[in-house]
Protein backbone atom coordinates (compact mmCIF):
# COMPACT_ATOMS: atom_id res chain seq x y z
CA UNK A 1 0.00 0.00 0.00
CA UNK A 2 3.03 2.33 0.00
CA UNK A 3 2.23 5.12 -2.49
CA UNK A 4 -0.90 3.22 -3.60
CA UNK A 5 -3.74 5.40 -4.88
CA UNK A 6 -7.36 5.16 -3.80
CA UNK A 7 -8.42 3.76 -7.23
CA UNK A 8 -5.67 1.12 -6.99
CA UNK A 9 -6.85 0.13 -3.52
CA UNK A 10 -10.45 -0.05 -4.69
CA UNK A 11 -9.45 -2.26 -7.61
CA UNK A 12 -7.64 -4.61 -5.23
CA UNK A 13 -10.63 -4.66 -2.87
CA UNK A 14 -13.03 -5.44 -5.73
CA UNK A 15 -10.80 -8.21 -7.01
CA UNK A 16 -10.47 -9.75 -3.55
CA UNK A 17 -6.69 -9.34 -3.50
CA UNK A 18 -6.95 -7.49 -0.20
CA UNK A 19 -9.58 -6.69 2.41
CA UNK A 20 -10.17 -3.40 4.14
CA UNK A 21 -9.18 -5.03 7.41
CA UNK A 22 -5.87 -6.07 5.87
CA UNK A 23 -5.30 -2.55 4.58
CA UNK A 24 -5.88 -1.07 8.03
CA UNK A 25 -3.61 -3.70 9.58
CA UNK A 26 -0.79 -2.91 7.15
CA UNK A 27 -1.14 0.81 7.79
CA UNK A 28 -1.12 0.31 11.57
CA UNK A 29 2.09 -1.73 11.25
CA UNK A 30 3.63 1.06 9.21
CA UNK A 31 2.56 3.62 11.82
CA UNK A 32 4.19 1.41 14.45
CA UNK A 33 7.46 1.36 12.50
CA UNK A 34 7.85 5.10 11.94
CA UNK A 35 5.54 7.07 14.25
CA UNK A 36 8.14 7.57 16.99
CA UNK A 37 10.24 9.50 14.45
CA UNK A 38 7.42 11.65 13.06
CA UNK A 39 4.72 12.22 15.72
CA UNK A 40 2.11 12.30 12.94
CA UNK A 41 -0.65 10.77 15.10
CA UNK A 42 -2.52 12.10 18.12
CA UNK A 43 -5.04 9.26 18.55
CA UNK A 44 -5.52 5.90 16.83
CA UNK A 45 -9.15 4.91 16.34
CA UNK A 46 -9.54 1.87 18.59
CA UNK A 47 -12.39 0.65 16.37
CA UNK A 48 -10.54 1.00 13.05
CA UNK A 49 -10.19 -2.76 12.51
CA UNK A 50 -13.78 -3.33 13.53
CA UNK A 51 -15.02 -0.64 11.14
CA UNK A 52 -12.91 -2.13 8.34
CA UNK A 53 -14.44 -5.53 9.00
CA UNK A 54 -17.91 -4.02 8.74
CA UNK A 55 -17.03 -2.48 5.36
CA UNK A 56 -15.71 -5.87 4.21
CA UNK A 57 -18.96 -7.57 5.17
CA UNK A 58 -20.97 -4.92 3.36
CA UNK A 59 -18.86 -5.37 0.23
CA UNK A 60 -19.31 -9.13 0.38
CA UNK A 61 -23.08 -8.58 0.57
CA UNK A 62 -22.99 -6.37 -2.53
CA UNK A 63 -23.28 -3.04 -0.76
CA UNK A 64 -20.61 -0.46 -1.60
CA UNK A 65 -21.32 2.87 0.03
CA UNK A 66 -19.19 5.05 -2.22
CA UNK A 67 -15.71 5.83 -3.56
CA UNK A 68 -14.07 5.57 -0.13
CA UNK A 69 -15.64 2.25 0.86
CA UNK A 70 -13.10 0.46 3.05
CA UNK A 71 -10.38 3.07 2.53
CA UNK A 72 -8.40 4.21 5.62
CA UNK A 73 -8.57 8.01 5.98
CA UNK A 74 -7.00 10.21 8.68
CA UNK A 75 -8.75 13.28 10.09
CA UNK A 76 -7.19 16.32 11.74
CA UNK A 77 -7.76 16.38 15.48
CA UNK A 78 -9.87 19.54 15.39
CA UNK A 79 -12.68 17.61 13.65
CA UNK A 80 -15.22 16.29 16.18
CA UNK A 81 -15.61 12.51 16.35
CA UNK A 82 -18.04 11.19 18.94
CA UNK A 83 -16.21 7.87 19.25
CA UNK A 84 -12.58 9.05 19.05
CA UNK A 85 -10.89 11.48 21.41
CA UNK A 86 -10.73 15.03 20.00
CA UNK A 87 -8.24 17.47 21.55
CA UNK A 88 -7.27 20.11 19.01
CA UNK A 89 -3.81 19.55 20.50
CA UNK A 90 -4.80 21.39 23.71
CA UNK A 91 -4.10 19.92 27.16
CA UNK A 92 -7.51 21.12 28.39
CA UNK A 93 -9.14 18.65 25.97
CA UNK A 94 -7.05 15.54 26.68
CA UNK A 95 -9.32 12.51 26.71
CA UNK A 96 -12.33 14.50 25.51
CA UNK A 97 -15.08 12.58 23.70
CA UNK A 98 -17.36 15.02 21.85
CA UNK A 99 -21.15 14.59 21.99
CA UNK A 100 -21.56 14.62 18.19
CA UNK A 101 -19.76 14.11 14.87
CA UNK A 102 -18.73 16.90 12.54
CA UNK A 103 -20.81 16.96 9.36
CA UNK A 104 -17.76 16.18 7.23
CA UNK A 105 -17.05 13.14 9.41
CA UNK A 106 -20.59 11.85 8.78
CA UNK A 107 -20.10 12.44 5.05
CA UNK A 108 -16.86 10.43 5.07
CA UNK A 109 -18.43 7.49 6.81
CA UNK A 110 -21.47 7.59 4.54
CA UNK A 111 -19.13 7.09 1.58
CA UNK A 112 -17.51 4.12 3.32
CA UNK A 113 -14.31 5.64 4.71
CA UNK A 114 -12.62 3.97 7.68
CA UNK A 115 -11.31 6.64 10.06
CA UNK A 116 -7.95 5.27 11.12
CA UNK A 117 -6.45 8.09 13.25
CA UNK A 118 -6.76 11.68 14.34
CA UNK A 119 -3.64 13.48 13.09
CA UNK A 120 -1.38 15.80 14.97
CA UNK A 121 -1.70 19.55 14.37
CA UNK A 122 -0.45 22.89 15.58
CA UNK A 123 -2.42 23.49 18.76
CA UNK A 124 -5.88 24.96 18.05
CA UNK A 125 -4.85 25.41 14.40
CA UNK A 126 -2.04 27.78 15.42
CA UNK A 127 -4.17 30.38 17.16
CA UNK A 128 -2.57 30.11 20.59
CA UNK A 129 0.82 31.85 20.64
CA UNK A 130 2.14 34.60 18.39
CA UNK A 131 4.77 37.24 19.14
CA UNK A 132 6.88 37.53 21.19
CA UNK A 133 7.27 33.71 21.33
CA UNK A 134 5.31 32.29 18.40
CA UNK A 135 4.35 28.63 18.53
CA UNK A 136 6.31 26.63 15.93
CA UNK A 137 4.31 24.85 13.26
CA UNK A 138 3.00 21.40 14.19
CA UNK A 139 3.69 21.81 17.89
CA UNK A 140 0.99 21.07 20.42
CA UNK A 141 0.98 20.54 24.16
CA UNK A 142 -0.44 17.01 23.82
CA UNK A 143 2.20 15.46 21.52
CA UNK A 144 5.01 17.99 21.26
CA UNK A 145 6.70 18.61 17.92
CA UNK A 146 5.91 16.74 14.70
CA UNK A 147 8.53 16.17 12.01
CA UNK A 148 8.88 16.23 8.26
CA UNK A 149 9.59 12.80 6.72
CA UNK A 150 11.88 14.39 4.13
CA UNK A 151 14.31 15.20 6.98
CA UNK A 152 12.94 13.95 10.33
CA UNK A 153 15.59 15.51 12.57
CA UNK A 154 15.51 18.24 15.17
CA UNK A 155 16.93 21.67 14.41
CA UNK A 156 20.45 21.77 15.93
CA UNK A 157 21.01 25.54 15.65
CA UNK A 158 21.52 27.65 18.73
CA UNK A 159 18.28 29.42 19.64
CA UNK A 160 16.10 26.82 17.92
CA UNK A 161 17.40 23.74 19.71
CA UNK A 162 14.17 23.19 21.64
CA UNK A 163 13.23 20.07 19.73
CA UNK A 164 11.54 21.71 16.75
CA UNK A 165 12.01 20.08 13.32
CA UNK A 166 14.95 20.97 11.14
CA UNK A 167 12.65 21.04 8.08
CA UNK A 168 9.41 22.96 8.35
CA UNK A 169 6.24 20.89 8.32
CA UNK A 170 4.02 23.69 7.00
CA UNK A 171 0.75 24.89 8.50
CA UNK A 172 -1.33 23.48 11.30
CA UNK A 173 -2.50 20.37 9.36
CA UNK A 174 0.02 17.56 9.37
CA UNK A 175 0.85 15.99 6.01
CA UNK A 176 3.63 13.78 7.35
CA UNK A 177 1.53 10.63 7.76
CA UNK A 178 0.07 10.90 4.26
CA UNK A 179 3.53 11.44 2.76
CA UNK A 180 4.69 8.32 4.61
CA UNK A 181 1.74 6.15 3.51
CA UNK A 182 0.34 5.78 7.04
CA UNK A 183 -3.13 6.01 5.42
CA UNK A 184 -4.60 6.73 2.00
CA UNK A 185 -5.20 10.47 2.50
CA UNK A 186 -6.03 12.93 5.25
CA UNK A 187 -8.43 15.77 6.00
CA UNK A 188 -6.79 19.05 6.90
CA UNK A 189 -8.26 22.42 7.78
CA UNK A 190 -7.17 25.89 6.73
CA UNK A 191 -7.75 29.42 7.87
CA UNK A 192 -4.76 30.87 6.04
CA UNK A 193 -2.33 28.30 4.64
CA UNK A 194 -2.82 25.20 6.78
CA UNK A 195 -3.77 22.89 3.92
CA UNK A 196 -1.56 24.44 1.27
CA UNK A 197 1.58 24.90 3.34
CA UNK A 198 1.84 21.36 4.76
CA UNK A 199 0.91 19.94 1.36
CA UNK A 200 3.77 21.96 -0.11
CA UNK A 201 6.25 20.93 2.60
CA UNK A 202 5.32 17.23 2.43
CA UNK A 203 5.12 16.93 -1.37
CA UNK A 204 1.38 16.32 -1.42
CA UNK A 205 -1.52 17.30 -3.62
CA UNK A 206 -3.88 19.45 -1.58
CA UNK A 207 -7.17 21.19 -2.25
CA UNK A 208 -8.13 24.21 -0.20
CA UNK A 209 -11.83 24.56 -1.15
CA UNK A 210 -14.01 27.62 -1.37
CA UNK A 211 -15.13 28.50 2.15
CA UNK A 212 -18.51 26.80 2.48
CA UNK A 213 -18.05 23.98 -0.02
CA UNK A 214 -17.29 21.65 2.91
CA UNK A 215 -19.36 22.09 6.07
CA UNK A 216 -17.47 23.52 9.04
CA UNK A 217 -20.04 22.33 11.59
CA UNK A 218 -18.24 20.36 14.28
CA UNK A 219 -14.75 21.67 13.46
CA UNK A 220 -12.92 23.65 16.14
CA UNK A 221 -12.85 27.16 14.64
CA UNK A 222 -10.65 30.19 14.36
CA UNK A 223 -12.98 32.29 12.21
CA UNK A 224 -15.97 31.29 10.09
CA UNK A 225 -14.92 33.99 7.63
CA UNK A 226 -11.93 31.95 6.48
CA UNK A 227 -12.11 28.43 7.96
CA UNK A 228 -12.50 25.40 5.72
CA UNK A 229 -11.61 21.72 5.72
CA UNK A 230 -10.06 20.08 2.69
CA UNK A 231 -8.19 17.03 1.37
CA UNK A 232 -4.48 16.26 1.35
CA UNK A 233 -3.25 13.25 -0.63
CA UNK A 234 -0.37 11.81 -2.60
CA UNK A 235 -2.09 12.49 -5.93
CA UNK A 236 -4.59 14.93 -7.39
CA UNK A 237 -6.90 11.99 -8.13
CA UNK A 238 -7.03 10.97 -4.47
CA UNK A 239 -7.50 14.57 -3.33
CA UNK A 240 -10.38 15.01 -5.78
CA UNK A 241 -12.07 11.79 -4.58
CA UNK A 242 -11.74 12.88 -0.96
CA UNK A 243 -13.09 16.37 -1.72
CA UNK A 244 -16.19 14.86 -3.30
CA UNK A 245 -16.75 12.72 -0.21
CA UNK A 246 -16.33 15.69 2.13
CA UNK A 247 -18.91 17.80 0.31
CA UNK A 248 -22.03 15.88 1.16
CA UNK A 249 -25.11 15.58 -1.01
CA UNK A 250 -27.09 18.45 0.50
CA UNK A 251 -26.78 21.81 2.19
CA UNK A 252 -25.91 21.51 5.88
CA UNK A 253 -28.51 23.42 7.93
CA UNK A 254 -25.86 23.89 10.60
CA UNK A 255 -23.56 25.77 8.20
CA UNK A 256 -25.31 28.38 6.03
CA UNK A 257 -22.13 28.88 3.98
CA UNK A 258 -22.73 25.48 2.35
CA UNK A 259 -25.28 27.20 0.08
CA UNK A 260 -22.46 29.09 -1.65
CA UNK A 261 -21.30 26.48 -4.19
CA UNK A 262 -23.47 23.87 -5.94
CA UNK A 263 -22.18 20.44 -4.87
CA UNK A 264 -20.11 18.55 -7.44
CA UNK A 265 -19.23 15.43 -5.40
CA UNK A 266 -17.90 13.49 -8.40
CA UNK A 267 -14.79 15.20 -9.75
CA UNK A 268 -13.71 12.23 -11.90
CA UNK A 269 -14.87 13.92 -15.15
CA UNK A 270 -12.44 16.74 -14.37
CA UNK A 271 -9.36 14.51 -14.20
CA UNK A 272 -8.31 15.39 -17.74
CA UNK A 273 -4.78 14.91 -19.03
CA UNK A 274 -5.40 17.72 -21.55
CA UNK A 275 -6.83 20.06 -18.92
CA UNK A 276 -4.13 22.69 -19.54
CA UNK A 277 -4.73 22.94 -23.27
CA UNK A 278 -6.01 26.43 -24.04
CA UNK A 279 -6.14 27.38 -20.36
CA UNK A 280 -5.16 30.94 -19.54
CA UNK A 281 -2.78 30.97 -16.58
CA UNK A 282 -1.58 34.23 -15.03
CA UNK A 283 1.81 34.78 -13.38
CA UNK A 284 1.53 37.38 -10.59
CA UNK A 285 5.20 38.42 -10.52
CA UNK A 286 5.14 41.29 -8.02
CA UNK A 287 5.74 40.08 -4.44
CA UNK A 288 4.89 36.43 -5.16
CA UNK A 289 7.86 35.86 -7.50
CA UNK A 290 9.84 39.12 -7.31
CA UNK A 291 10.50 41.41 -4.37
CA UNK A 292 8.11 44.36 -4.22
CA UNK A 293 8.36 47.71 -2.48
CA UNK A 294 5.89 48.25 0.34
CA UNK A 295 4.21 51.62 -0.26
CA UNK A 296 4.88 54.27 2.35
CA UNK A 297 8.09 52.50 3.45
CA UNK A 298 11.61 51.90 2.19
CA UNK A 299 11.18 48.17 2.58
CA UNK A 300 10.75 45.42 0.01
CA UNK A 301 8.93 42.17 0.72
CA UNK A 302 8.36 38.80 -0.87
CA UNK A 303 10.11 37.23 -3.82
CA UNK A 304 11.79 33.88 -4.45
CA UNK A 305 15.37 32.77 -3.99
CA UNK A 306 17.30 31.60 -7.09
CA UNK A 307 16.51 27.91 -6.58
CA UNK A 308 12.80 28.56 -6.15
CA UNK A 309 12.86 30.82 -9.21
CA UNK A 310 14.43 28.01 -11.23
CA UNK A 311 11.68 25.60 -10.13
CA UNK A 312 8.94 28.04 -11.14
CA UNK A 313 10.62 28.81 -14.47
CA UNK A 314 10.56 25.10 -15.19
CA UNK A 315 6.90 24.86 -14.12
CA UNK A 316 5.90 27.70 -16.44
CA UNK A 317 7.67 25.89 -19.27
CA UNK A 318 5.57 22.80 -18.53
CA UNK A 319 2.39 24.88 -18.80
CA UNK A 320 3.41 26.22 -22.20
CA UNK A 321 4.35 22.80 -23.56
CA UNK A 322 0.98 21.46 -22.36
CA UNK A 323 -0.81 24.06 -24.45
CA UNK A 324 -1.64 26.68 -21.82
CA UNK A 325 -1.64 30.36 -22.63
CA UNK A 326 0.66 31.91 -20.03
CA UNK A 327 -0.05 35.56 -19.28
CA UNK A 328 3.18 36.86 -17.78
CA UNK A 329 3.20 39.08 -15.85
CA UNK A 330 -0.28 39.65 -14.43
CA UNK A 331 -0.82 42.66 -12.21
CA UNK A 332 -2.65 42.21 -8.92
CA UNK A 333 -3.76 45.82 -8.33
CA UNK A 334 -3.77 45.69 -4.53
CA UNK A 335 -0.24 44.23 -4.55
CA UNK A 336 1.23 46.81 -6.93
CA UNK A 337 -0.73 49.77 -5.47
CA UNK A 338 1.34 52.83 -4.49
CA UNK A 339 -1.24 54.11 -2.01
CA UNK A 340 -0.61 52.56 1.45
CA UNK A 341 -4.36 52.54 2.15
CA UNK A 342 -4.99 50.42 -0.96
CA UNK A 343 -2.07 48.04 -0.48
CA UNK A 344 -2.44 44.36 0.33
CA UNK A 345 1.20 44.40 1.46
CA UNK A 346 0.41 46.96 4.18
CA UNK A 347 -2.62 45.10 5.57
CA UNK A 348 -1.77 42.02 7.62
CA UNK A 349 -3.81 40.12 10.18
CA UNK A 350 -3.48 41.34 13.76
CA UNK A 351 -1.33 38.68 15.41
CA UNK A 352 0.62 38.49 18.65
CA UNK A 353 0.98 40.47 21.85
CA UNK A 354 1.84 43.65 19.93
CA UNK A 355 -1.55 43.57 18.16
CA UNK A 356 -3.80 44.00 21.17
CA UNK A 357 -6.36 46.75 21.59
CA UNK A 358 -4.82 50.15 21.04
CA UNK A 359 -2.06 48.63 18.89
CA UNK A 360 -4.22 47.26 16.08
CA UNK A 361 -5.02 50.26 13.87
CA UNK A 362 -2.93 49.02 10.92
CA UNK A 363 -4.02 45.38 10.83
CA UNK A 364 -7.19 43.33 10.34
CA UNK A 365 -9.01 42.18 13.48
CA UNK A 366 -11.00 39.55 11.54
CA UNK A 367 -9.22 36.49 12.94
CA UNK A 368 -8.83 37.66 16.53
CA UNK A 369 -12.46 38.81 16.58
CA UNK A 370 -13.63 35.63 14.84
CA UNK A 371 -11.86 33.43 17.38
CA UNK A 372 -13.74 35.07 20.26
CA UNK A 373 -17.09 34.87 18.45
CA UNK A 374 -16.81 31.43 16.88
CA UNK A 375 -14.84 29.52 19.51
CA UNK A 376 -17.39 30.45 22.16
CA UNK A 377 -20.22 29.46 19.81
CA UNK A 378 -18.54 26.11 19.19
CA UNK A 379 -18.02 25.47 22.90
CA UNK A 380 -21.74 26.06 23.43
CA UNK A 381 -22.57 23.20 21.00
CA UNK A 382 -20.73 20.77 23.31
CA UNK A 383 -23.21 21.30 26.13
CA UNK A 384 -22.32 20.18 29.64
CA UNK A 385 -19.51 17.92 28.40
CA UNK A 386 -17.29 20.86 27.40
CA UNK A 387 -14.07 20.91 29.46
CA UNK A 388 -14.23 24.73 29.44
CA UNK A 389 -17.25 26.89 28.62
CA UNK A 390 -15.61 30.00 27.16
CA UNK A 391 -12.36 31.24 25.66
CA UNK A 392 -11.73 33.09 28.92
CA UNK A 393 -12.04 29.82 30.86
CA UNK A 394 -9.56 28.14 28.50
CA UNK A 395 -7.02 30.93 29.08
CA UNK A 396 -7.49 30.61 32.84
CA UNK A 397 -7.14 26.81 32.64
CA UNK A 398 -3.93 27.19 30.65
CA UNK A 399 -2.47 29.56 33.24
CA UNK A 400 -3.30 27.15 36.06
CA UNK A 401 -1.63 24.30 34.15
CA UNK A 402 1.33 26.23 32.77
CA UNK A 403 3.82 24.10 34.72
CA UNK A 404 2.34 21.00 33.08
CA UNK A 405 3.24 22.45 29.67
CA UNK A 406 -0.13 23.90 28.66
CA UNK A 407 1.34 27.11 27.25
CA UNK A 408 5.03 26.51 26.58
CA UNK A 409 5.05 29.40 24.10
CA UNK A 410 2.50 31.55 25.90
CA UNK A 411 -0.99 32.35 24.62
CA UNK A 412 -0.73 35.82 23.14
CA UNK A 413 -3.19 35.03 20.33
CA UNK A 414 -5.80 33.75 22.75
CA UNK A 415 -5.22 36.86 24.85
CA UNK A 416 -5.79 39.37 22.04
CA UNK A 417 -8.86 37.42 20.93
CA UNK A 418 -10.44 37.28 24.36
CA UNK A 419 -10.12 41.02 24.89
CA UNK A 420 -12.39 41.59 21.88
CA UNK A 421 -16.04 42.40 22.61
CA UNK A 422 -18.30 40.65 20.12
CA UNK A 423 -20.93 43.39 20.31
CA UNK A 424 -19.02 46.64 20.74
CA UNK A 425 -16.19 45.64 18.36
CA UNK A 426 -18.53 44.44 15.63
CA UNK A 427 -18.36 47.67 13.61
CA UNK A 428 -14.55 47.51 13.55
CA UNK A 429 -14.72 43.83 12.54
CA UNK A 430 -17.14 44.56 9.69
CA UNK A 431 -14.95 47.38 8.39
CA UNK A 432 -11.86 45.18 8.46
CA UNK A 433 -13.67 42.27 6.87
CA UNK A 434 -14.78 44.56 4.07
CA UNK A 435 -11.20 45.75 3.57
CA UNK A 436 -9.92 42.16 3.59
CA UNK A 437 -12.31 41.22 0.79
CA UNK A 438 -11.57 44.39 -1.17
CA UNK A 439 -7.78 44.04 -1.10
CA UNK A 440 -7.56 40.26 -1.52
CA UNK A 441 -10.66 39.68 -3.63
CA UNK A 442 -12.16 42.62 -5.52
CA UNK A 443 -8.91 44.55 -6.07
CA UNK A 444 -6.79 41.43 -5.80
CA UNK A 445 -7.52 38.02 -7.29
CA UNK A 446 -10.78 39.10 -8.96
CA UNK A 447 -9.24 42.09 -10.71
CA UNK A 448 -6.21 40.14 -11.91
CA UNK A 449 -8.24 37.26 -13.27
CA UNK A 450 -10.86 39.40 -14.95
CA UNK A 451 -8.29 41.67 -16.59
CA UNK A 452 -6.46 38.70 -18.07
CA UNK A 453 -9.57 36.54 -18.70
CA UNK A 454 -7.77 33.86 -16.71
CA UNK A 455 -8.65 30.35 -15.61
CA UNK A 456 -6.20 30.53 -12.69
CA UNK A 457 -3.26 32.29 -11.14
CA UNK A 458 -0.07 30.25 -10.67
CA UNK A 459 1.59 30.78 -7.30
CA UNK A 460 4.94 29.37 -6.14
CA UNK A 461 4.56 26.82 -3.35
CA UNK A 462 1.99 28.08 -0.85
CA UNK A 463 2.86 31.75 -1.45
CA UNK A 464 -0.67 32.62 -2.54
CA UNK A 465 -2.38 31.16 0.54
CA UNK A 466 -2.93 34.42 2.43
CA UNK A 467 -4.40 36.40 -0.46
CA UNK A 468 -6.76 33.54 -1.38
CA UNK A 469 -7.75 32.95 2.26
CA UNK A 470 -9.34 36.32 2.94
CA UNK A 471 -12.09 36.10 0.28
CA UNK A 472 -12.30 32.31 0.84
CA UNK A 473 -11.12 31.30 -2.64
CA UNK A 474 -10.00 27.79 -3.69
CA UNK A 475 -6.51 26.55 -4.55
CA UNK A 476 -5.11 23.25 -5.81
CA UNK A 477 -1.45 22.58 -5.02
CA UNK A 478 0.60 19.94 -6.86
CA UNK A 479 4.00 18.43 -5.95
CA UNK A 480 6.78 19.44 -8.30
CA UNK A 481 10.30 20.43 -7.25
CA UNK A 482 12.93 20.34 -4.52
CA UNK A 483 14.86 23.33 -3.17
CA UNK A 484 17.61 23.65 -0.55
CA UNK A 485 16.63 23.89 3.11
CA UNK A 486 18.77 26.93 3.84
CA UNK A 487 17.44 29.05 6.71
CA UNK A 488 19.17 32.08 8.21
CA UNK A 489 21.26 31.69 10.25
CA UNK A 490 22.48 28.61 8.45
CA UNK A 491 23.36 25.14 9.67
CA UNK A 492 26.84 24.20 10.81
CA UNK A 493 29.23 22.95 8.16
CA UNK A 494 28.79 19.25 7.55
CA UNK A 495 25.24 19.06 8.93
CA UNK A 496 23.92 17.85 5.58
CA UNK A 497 20.46 19.42 5.41
CA UNK A 498 18.22 17.55 2.98
CA UNK A 499 16.39 19.34 0.14
CA UNK A 500 12.77 20.25 0.81
CA UNK A 501 9.71 19.99 -1.44
CA UNK A 502 8.38 22.98 -3.37
CA UNK A 503 5.12 22.68 -5.31
CA UNK A 504 2.97 24.86 -7.55
CA UNK A 505 -0.49 26.23 -6.80
CA UNK A 506 -3.44 27.01 -9.06
CA UNK A 507 -5.82 29.58 -7.52
CA UNK A 508 -9.17 30.75 -8.85
CA UNK A 509 -12.31 32.56 -7.79
CA UNK A 510 -15.14 31.12 -5.68
CA UNK A 511 -16.51 27.68 -6.58
CA UNK A 512 -13.91 27.03 -9.32
CA UNK A 513 -12.56 23.80 -7.80
CA UNK A 514 -13.56 21.65 -10.79
CA UNK A 515 -11.56 23.82 -13.20
CA UNK A 516 -8.59 24.01 -10.85
CA UNK A 517 -8.59 20.22 -10.51
CA UNK A 518 -8.43 19.96 -14.31
CA UNK A 519 -5.38 22.22 -14.36
CA UNK A 520 -3.68 20.55 -11.40
CA UNK A 521 -4.30 17.03 -12.70
CA UNK A 522 -2.98 17.84 -16.17
CA UNK A 523 0.13 19.44 -14.64
CA UNK A 524 0.67 16.44 -12.37
CA UNK A 525 0.33 13.97 -15.24
CA UNK A 526 2.72 15.99 -17.40
CA UNK A 527 5.38 16.00 -14.68
CA UNK A 528 4.87 13.18 -12.14
CA UNK A 529 7.52 14.64 -9.86
CA UNK A 530 6.38 13.38 -6.46
CA UNK A 531 9.23 11.65 -4.60
CA UNK A 532 8.63 9.15 -1.78
CA UNK A 533 10.39 10.09 1.49
CA UNK A 534 13.61 8.09 1.74
CA UNK A 535 12.83 6.85 5.26
CA UNK A 536 9.68 5.08 4.08
CA UNK A 537 10.92 3.27 1.01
Amino acid sequence: MVEATIPQMQAALRAGRVTSRELVTQYLVRIGLYEDQLHAVLTVNSRALEEAGERDRERAAGRVRGPLHGIPIAVKDNVLTHDIVTTGGALAFIGYMPPYDATLLKNLRETGAVIIVKTTMTELANWVAGAPTPMPGNYNAVRGFAFNPYDPRSDPREGTGDGRPVMGTGGSSSGAGTAMSFWAANVGTETSGSILSPSNQNMLAGIKPTVGRVSRYGVIPISADQDTAGPMARSVTDAAILLGALEGAAVDPNDPATTKCPPVRDYAPHLKTDGLKGARIGIPRAFFYDRAMVPGTKNARGGLNPEQTQVMTEAIGVLKRAGAVVVDPVEVPSVTANDPGSSFLRWDQCSGANSGKGQDTDCSVVLKYGMKRDFNKWLATLGPSAPVKTLAELREWNLRHAKAGAIRFGQSLLDISDEMDVESDRARYLADRSKDIALAGTQGIDAAMKAGNLDALLFPGANGAAIAAKPGYPTVIVPFGMVPNAPMPGFAEGFGAKPQPFGVSFTGMACSEARLIELGYAFEQATKRRVTPAMGR
